[in-house]
């Protein structure tokens, strides 16, 4: 068994999972501490980076934003942010399907269909995505989440239910601050017998662009080596905070 070095109140704390960005530690049966580290991977965690402050950047942003959402009715596993880079959240069995909802045309969107990159969707795409680097997180529909046994068809719905919902008020609360939600990933955990939103909504899981520009703000700028990505999380968290 692994134990971090990190500790509160003199306990040394179990370290459950270490992502690509996060490390998740135990605090109890019920909760946990989500620590948001400074790398930063695209293309399936083959490319890699650290960007020294970006750890605490994404943990501000999605504590705005979970608080944001929450205050709309919408349930996360989001408890409460600590100083300067942590969350306090509850303990969730994290559901391996990633439910993404794309307002604009772009990126895997316009590379597999004949959309044209920019385009203004008439309405929302949903899209569930199996969580999975070896297979490169493939399209999933009921059926086959049902036959992977990873979700059912009521799950799924209530998922899509939910990205609507957090899409129509974070779309709303964004565009108020010059920031076009473009589209985002979400996922979502079980936690006594209820869906509930979890992981981070950060320039990570989200492509924002300025409303005014178009200029993008988000993850895609380490992706396409478009350069200056810290100054654009810091201006995104500069908008919201």
């Amino acid at each position: 068994m692994k134990y971090s070095s990190k500790h509160i109140g003199g306990k040394y704390l179990k370290l459950l999972y270490k992502g690509k960005a996060k490390n998740v530690y135990e605090i109890d049966e019920e909760t946990v501490l989500i620590e948001f580290r400074d790398d930063i991977t695209a293309m399936d965690g083959k490319k890699k980076s650290e960007l020294k402050g970006k750890g605490e950047l994404n943990a501000k942003i999605s504590a705005k934003l979970f608080e944001v959402i929450e205050k709309r009715g919408i349930e996360t596993h989001y408890i409460k942010f600590e100083e300067p880079n942590k969350i306090y959240a509850k303990k969730v069995e994290i559901v391996p399907v990633e439910v993404i909802c794309r307002n604009i045309a772009t990126g895997s969107l316009v590379r597999r269909y004949p959309f044209k990159d920019g385009t203004e969707l008439k309405k929302p795409i949903v899209e569930f995505c199996l969580k999975s680097d070896e297979f490169h997180d493939p399209m999933i529909n009921e059926d086959i989440a049902e036959a992977l046994g990873i979700a059912n068809g009521e799950e799924l719905k209530k998922m899509k239910e939910i990205t609507l919902k957090v899409n129509d008020v974070l779309k709303r609360f964004l565009i108020e601050r010059g920031i076009i939600l473009v589209d985002f990933k979400l996922e979502f955990g079980r936690f006594n017998n209820k869906l509930l939103v979890a992981d981070e909504i950060s320039p990570d899981t989200c492509r924002f662009w300025d409303a005014e520009t178009r200029e993008v703000m988000d993850k895609d700028r380490f992706r396409k080596d478009m350069g200056s990505v810290l100054e654009y999380y810091k201006e995104v968290a500069r908008r919201v905070l």
